[in-house]
């Protein structure tokens, strides 16, 4: 067995950032910015009114001044003239300052009658103008590698820019094995359950910008295995799920080796999840993980979630970790690292009563994985510790 870290070093040397490809602005959210966009011009590109009101001269706004209203700026349709001593302009949201005004008198602090406006509150604690290039000007950045955000998106727009570079999704092939499964919706046999481990990495990779290929279940023969490989041909990263122990019907890594597997790893010191394993198979990262449902998806969020982030161009780090109060005693933990599945609730982590690693109810209701390293000692409540946010 190899550690954890060791293990997940290695799996990230099995990730090269994909290519890049442009893609229409309006379908960039969510992918991964390759290449900075650089802003050509500034934002707003003139000054601009605050709010709906009257354009005028500061010096002019005095209680109870009248003042000639002399026209009418609407958003998209400049004043063209220039507002001079005792006059006024209406204006709106967004539009371009007239020549002559320095200030923006919001409608409510005026009154109108017919030309006339006159000033009932004079209040100055703000111009109400948006000046040129306060926003952004040219030679701003969104910088690259970034996950794109709507605002992301929106600020893309501003900046004229109707397509974006970004890396290709990862397209990640699921094989689960095993004589034991069905499809949900089908219906399994007395001695038969029901396939759970695809469809929660598949959400999983897919809310990491990943594109997840469910194949069809490998049964437990090597004709079956080798022919659900040849399936997973183009795929990023190939996920197999189960056959990965050591019993007599656990063939994945006899059939992958079959198929030039160049191994980089088998068995990892951590709970649960210690039958794993990692290499590379005709060209393509492959990763085998083992069948307990919660051994899956805690692999997957340590390993398969970090390996996306590498081909997605976003680096080669670990799963964010940070502290936590814990909200219970422990008793010291032994030779593997263990990832205990908890409740996070204000600052205080607390790991449910049971472990096992089938039990996907507990899964569900967690928030936080409680890292417990190698040989650590007791632990009471109140100690800070480690935790990986799910």
């Amino acid at each position: 067995m190899i550690p954890v870290a060791e293990a997940l070093e290695r799996v990230l040397a099995l990730a090269t950032p994909l290519e890049i490809e442009r893609v229409p602005l309006a379908v960039a959210a969510g992918r991964v910015l390759a290449e900075p966009v650089v802003a050509q011009r500034m934002q707003p590109p003139f000054a601009a009114s605050a709010m709906d009101g009257y354009a005028v001269r500061a010096a002019d706004v005095v209680q109870g001044a009248r003042l000639s209203l002399i026209g009418e700026a609407p958003a998209g349709r400049a004043f063209g003239g220039t507002v001079g001593v005792g006059q006024a302009v209406r204006i709106f949201t967004g539009a371009v300052l007239p020549d002559g005004a320095d200030m923006v008198v919001i409608q409510e602090n005026t009154a109108r009658d017919g030309d006339t406006v006159t000033i009932t509150d004079p209040d100055k604690h703000s111009d109400n103008i948006r000046p040129a290039g306060g926003d952004f000007r040219p030679g701003d950045r969104i910088e690259a590698p970034r996950l794109l955000s709507p605002g992301d998106v929106a600020l893309a727009a501003a900046m004229n820019q109707p397509e974006l570079a970004v890396r290709r999704r990862p397209v990640v092939a699921l094989l689960a094995t095993g004589d034991e499964l069905v499809m949900p919706g089908e219906n399994p046999r007395a001695d038969q359950i029901v396939a759970s481990n695809s469809f929660g990495l598949k959400a999983m990779i897919e809310a990491a910008g990943g594109e997840a290929r469910m194949l069809p279940i490998a049964r437990d023969t090597e004709a079956s295995l080798r022919a659900t490989f040849r399936l997973a041909e183009g795929a990023d990263l190939i996920v197999t799920i189960g056959g990965a122990s050591v019993g007599d019907h656990d063939l994945v890594g006899a059939v992958a080796g079959e198929l030039g597997m160049e191994r980089s790893f088998y068995k990892v010191a951590m709970r649960p999840g210690k039958p794993l394993m990692a290499g590379r198979i005709a060209g393509t990262a492959m990763i085998g993980l083992p069948g307990n449902p919660v051994s899956s998806m805690v692999c997957g969020h340590i390993f398969i979630l970090p390996a996306l982030r590498a081909l997605l161009g976003l680096g080669k780090v670990p799963a964010p970790r940070r502290r936590a109060v814990l909200g219970c005693d422990l008793p010291a933990n032994g030779p593997r690292e263990h990832f205990m599945r908890a409740r996070l609730e204000d600052g205080v982590v607390t790991p449910f009563d049971s472990q096992d690693s089938a039990l996907l109810t507990i899964l569900a209701r967690a928030n936080a994985l409680l890292v417990r390293p190698v040989a650590d000692g007791p632990r009471q409540a109140g100690e800070s510790v480690e935790i990986l946010p799910l």
